[in-house]
């Protein structure tokens, strides 16, 4: 494979349409994209053509915003149909208490799941609020890696009230209490964390357990400091992610290019560092 894309949104119908409402309208208008479904197929021929291995991730945020989730049932069934394509990455609402717990373990035992995704803005939430720590022990139990949405999202954006979305579920700066009482956990904190950057690059450089992607941003947009730290200190520590369908892994990758990076240091955020916490 030529690289390993961690942060894949289907873009399907069941994903934008029936489950996004309109915080994915919101999302795509930030983007500046139109609501065009792909269908499994054509996300997987996407995938394929480009040799590029892809992590599937669910959504529930039903609690917060009322909308019915991406299942994880609906995930696993994509990876079963395209196992040498993608592998998923479950999503359990953190307000359902005992139950996101069960669902979860579900999800990663029987589905075949293979890490957790969470968005404290989308699902209301400080991932530092111990009210929800006993999900972070499952996921220690089970051994997956969590990811966690850091900095600014599409969702709500340019909205009244920005839909009700509050921005302060995601400064990054509360993965770094999660991960100081969770040594054990793997923690993906995703996308460059804007307003908020240098602060994430200060906890992925302090806690071993926080890795980053790179997701949601085009590389030529990265600022200096980014490319600094990710050509050094955090070699190990970056990971490819294009956040489909919001940024095309194509459009991310020919970026990508463009952005002075070492070759090393090239290889190991497209495919090594993955390969590695993934166990690919």
């Amino acid at each position: 494979m030529k690289a390993i894309d961690v942060h894949v949104h289907p873009g399907t119908k069941e994903d934008i349409i029936d489950t996004g409402g309109k915080y994915i309208e919101d999302a795509l208008k930030y983007f500046g994209k139109k609501p065009e479904p792909l269908s499994i197929e054509e996300l997987a021929k996407q995938y394929k053509s480009q040799d590029i291995f892809g992590v599937l991730l669910a959504w529930d945020a039903q609690t917060n915003t009322g909308l019915p989730p991406l299942t994880n049932d609906y995930i696993a069934g994509i990876v079963k149909k395209y196992p040498e394509t993608f592998m998923g990455f479950a999503s359990v609402d953190p307000w359902k208490g005992k139950a996101a717990i069960e669902e979860l373990t579900r999800a990663i035992k029987d589905l075949g799941l293979k890490g957790v995704k969470f968005q404290p803005a989308a699902q209301g939430f400080k991932p530092n609020d111990r009210r929800f720590y006993p999900l972070y022990e499952r996921c220690v139990e089970l051994g997956i890696p969590a990811l966690f949405h850091v900095g600014n999202t599409g969702y709500g954006a340019g909205a009244p009230g920005g839909d009700g979305i509050k921005l302060k579920y995601v400064r990054p700066i509360y993965l770094d209490d999660v991960a100081a009482d969770f040594p054990g956990l793997t923690i993906i904190a995703a996308h460059p964390a804007w307003p908020w950057q240098e602060e994430m690059l200060a906890i992925a450089m302090h806690k071993g357990n926080v890795y980053m992607d790179l997701s949601g941003w085009s590389p030529k947009y990265f600022p200096p400091s980014l490319v600094q730290y990710a050509n050094s200190l955090l070699k190990d520590k970056c990971l490819f992610g294009s956040d489909h369908p919001y940024v095309r892994p194509d459009r991310w990758l020919a970026d990508f290019e463009k952005v002075d990076f070492k070759p090393e240091v090239r290889q190991k955020i497209l495919l090594d560092n993955a390969r590695k916490l993934l166990k690919i």
